[in-house]
């Protein structure tokens, strides 16, 4: 187990040493000791997790957690039990280890099933990538070579889910099939939609309207968990930090929030730059990253159920393509898209979008 300040150092170093020179990117290794930081990562709020680290000869080759989120099992009403950060050596006995270690851990406390890998939950990187090996990841996406799944396959995993991560253009809006501009000024004629984009004031009251969408868009949803106030809270303030207002939009009629779209600037490419650290030069390149980053990622956008035949998603599409041409955001991808989402893997493909990279999520009965 990896508990101590040492231990989680080593846990968080890993990935930086086995994927150096790849097109991983190397995350900010302040930032990931505290979202390890069981005080002050409210996902400990509503779930519990454990900390591994295989050694060989004294040095650390593959980490894994095991977590339980309460929040997941009551609204399923399951006894699943996640893993995830999964990082691990060319070396199958390794990679059992580990697995192994957090089947152990979530047998004792009467799991029924093991699902990932989730770092700690669907909402952030999630899945072994099995598509898209050649592309630089976006923000919350996981990169892995080729071998994981080979491994995982090996070691006896079974395929949950795929999640699909769409390339976007949207500098050109001839690309975008005709259908989409007509249900979206049908949406305003007819429906009386408008849509309004969020401050940084309003982000925070605006994120418990959000999570009324979400909670209502997603939860037939495979994977699905409901937000929790802690989780808002911390979300609120992860947001401002890659926050412009030309992409947070609220869709509503007479009054109500009907539709939602969150999309953010791709913190990865100046984390790129920051090589891992704040000093001596990284916090330069993240002052700049308004000036430095032309790609995005779509993280969500949702529509209640009753309101999907307004053609308020096409409205919010279009939105997407009048923000690009005011801003120097022009690219990026959307995603995840669970590839059973079908009207929405539809959306992406009307917009001129394409997959480029597919994540697995695995499951293996305990």
């Amino acid at each position: 187990m990896a508990r101590s300040r040492r231990e989680i150092g080593e846990f968080v170093d890993l990935p930086h040493r086995l994927h150096a020179g790849t097109p991983w990117v190397p995350q900010l290794r302040l930032e990931r000791r505290l979202f390890m930081n069981r005080r002050l990562n409210p996902y400990f709020s509503h779930g519990e997790a454990e900390y591994f680290v295989a050694r060989s000869e004294g040095r650390v080759v593959g980490r894994i957690t095991a977590q339980i989120d309460f929040a997941y099992n009551r609204f399923h009403k399951s006894r699943s039990g996640m893993f995830g950060f999964l990082e691990f050596e060319d070396d199958p006995a390794v990679l059992e280890a580990l697995l192994g270690a957090a089947e152990r851990w979530l047998r004792a406390r009467g799991c029924t099933e093991m699902l990932g890998p989730m770092d700690f939950s669907l909402n952030d990187e999630s899945g072994v990538l099995i598509e898209g090996f050649e592309l630089e990841p976006l923000i919350r996406q996981n990169w892995h070579p080729p071998r994981y799944r080979q491994a995982c396959e090996a070691a006896g995993l079974e395929k949950a889910m795929d999640l699909l991560s769409w390339d976007l253009s949207i500098d050109d809006r001839a690309q975008m099939k005709p259908i989409i501009e007509k249900l979206a000024e049908r949406c305003k004629t007819k429906h009386g939609v408008t849509v309004r984009k969020m401050t940084r004031r309003s982000l925070r009251a605006d994120l418990d309207r959000f999570a009324e969408v979400y909670n209502s868009a997603w939860s037939e949803n495979w994977g699905f968990v409901p937000y929790s106030k802690q989780d808002l809270d911390t979300y609120a303030i992860d947001l401002q930090l890659v926050f412009s207002p030309e992409w947070f939009m609220v869709a509503e009629k007479d009054g109500e929030t009907i539709a939602m779209a969150i999309t953010v600037m791709d913190a990865n490419q100046f984390q790129r730059k920051m090589g891992g650290k704040l000093l001596p030069l990284g916090w330069w390149h993240f002052l700049r990253r308004n000036k430095t980053t032309d790609r995005l990622r779509v993280g969500f956008l949702g529509v209640k159920p009753e309101h999907q035949h307004t053609g308020v998603a096409a409205l919010l599409y279009v939105e997407h393509f009048e923000a690009a041409a005011r801003t120097p955001l022009k690219h990026g991808e959307a995603g995840f898209i669970l590839e059973t989402n079908k009207n929405m893997n539809a959306g992406l493909e009307a917009m001129n979008g394409r997959v480029v990279k597919k994540y697995r999520v695995y499951r293996r009965a305990l």
